[in-house]
């Protein structure tokens, strides 16, 4: 399965100057975060492909203004084609915002998680605005990563992690892909990435095995 990642900033390429063979092969389009509405709306009619979006800090219009047609996965798990991606909006909070979350409130969000990644025996995807503490994050606090986001991969090892926020032309130190200790692949999805998904990619952890593995005081 090829998927489109997108994050932070309009590609001119796929909407000023859209084609539709730069879509091809392309099944699925997830967004990270802080993009317009309209620009989601264009691509999920453009493409007749499905559009999942967890809100970035700078999305507080999407709570009267949804981009229609494109699914919502803040805070839920769904399953496309058999893939299971789990969403969590948001960044730390710097100021007044509904999609912002001290680290404490993050990690309330993720245990609130736990049932619906033992219900999905597990998950195969991350899908973030911010990133995870020590991973791709920068020094200066409102782009700080989630320590409780390096506690989940280690339990959960999903085989991707897509996360935006952090703008390649705020760091020298910009990468496109981590691996994380857990074995998870982080992407920093600014503007797009396309990455294929393969069946043997999928997390065979059984339900049983996550219970145990995500009991505990984290959680």
């Amino acid at each position: 399965m090829k998927i489109l990642a997108l994050a932070d900033v309009e590609s001119k390429s796929l909407w000023d100057y859209y084609s539709p063979e730069k879509m091809k092969d392309v099944e699925l389009i997830i967004s990270c975060g802080d993009l317009r509405a309209e620009y989601l709306e264009f691509l999920v009619t453009m493409t007749n492909l499905p559009v999942l979006y967890v809100p970035g800090n700078h999305d507080g219009k999407y709570l009267e203004a949804p981009p229609a047609g494109c699914i919502n996965i803040d805070g839920k798990v769904v399953n496309y084609g058999g893939v299971r991606i789990l969403g969590l909006g948001g960044t730390m909070r710097y100021k007044k915002g509904p999609y912002q979350f001290t680290e404490k409130e993050m990690r309330a969000r993720v245990r609130k998680a736990r049932k619906l990644i033992v219900n999905s025996s597990g998950i195969d995807i991350f899908v973030t605005h911010a990133p995870v503490k020590g991973y791709g994050d920068l020094e200066d606090y409102p782009h700080h990563g989630y320590a409780c986001f390096d506690e989940l991969l280690y339990k959960c090892h999903p085989a991707y992690m897509l996360h935006g926020h952090v703008h390649q032309t705020y760091t020298s130190r910009f990468d496109r892909e981590t691996k994380h200790p857990s074995g998870t692949t982080i992407v920093n999805a600014y503007d797009k990435y396309a990455f294929d998904f393969e069946d043997s990619m999928k997390n065979k952890t059984t339900r049983a095995e996550l219970i145990k593995t995500l009991s505990g005081t984290f959680w």
